[in-house]
């Protein structure tokens, strides 16, 4: 299952639609303007929201965390002893654990748990500018989910980029 995202990513109250494969909008994600900490949500085409992405206030590193129906579902947050960059490890309310890593910054990384696949990013195979593909590889996968933690990786990732350059 492919998802298109437009890749005006991360602005503080931009809202942008996601579409499925064949062009219709299948998520909305709206972002929260005017908060302390950054915040989204992710809709369905009636409005509904299906989860909350905020970023955790107080913790010592940058973490993102991702609720549904006021649940905690997920926290995110980058490898702390990770020889690559980017690379950032996803713990599921449940206790399960995700791996994200890849190139984050150029769209191209993998969703894994327990090294197998659930999804890729990327944007290799796509011909509009400025837009990515989430391919959804398992069907008992949650898209709205791997979704929120595509949207949460690159903020982070986008976060420690400007980090570094004020940094330099």
């Amino acid at each position: 299952m492919r998802f298109l995202v437009y890749d005006r990513l991360l602005g503080f109250g931009d809202d942008y639609w996601i579409e499925d494969g064949n062009g219709n909008k299948v998520f909305l994600v709206d972002g929260k303007a005017m908060r302390l900490r950054d915040t989204w949500e992710l809709k369905d085409t009636r409005g509904r929201v299906l989860i909350d992405i905020h970023q955790k206030m107080f913790a010592l590193r940058d973490t993102m965390v991702i609720e549904r129906g006021d649940e905690p579902l997920a926290t995110i947050r980058r490898k702390r002893l990770s020889l690559l960059r980017n690379h950032y490890r996803v713990s599921l309310a449940d206790g399960t654990e995700l791996d994200v890593s890849g190139k984050i910054l150029d769209r191209e990384f993998a969703i894994e748990y327990d090294g197998e696949l659930l999804a890729v990013i990327s944007r290799r195979l796509l011909t509009v500018r400025d837009t990515y593909g989430v391919d959804v590889v398992r069907d008992d996968a949650d898209p709205a989910l791997l979704i929120a933690l595509t949207v949460c990786v690159i903020h982070l990732a986008e976060k420690e980029r400007e980090k570094d350059r004020e940094d330099d």
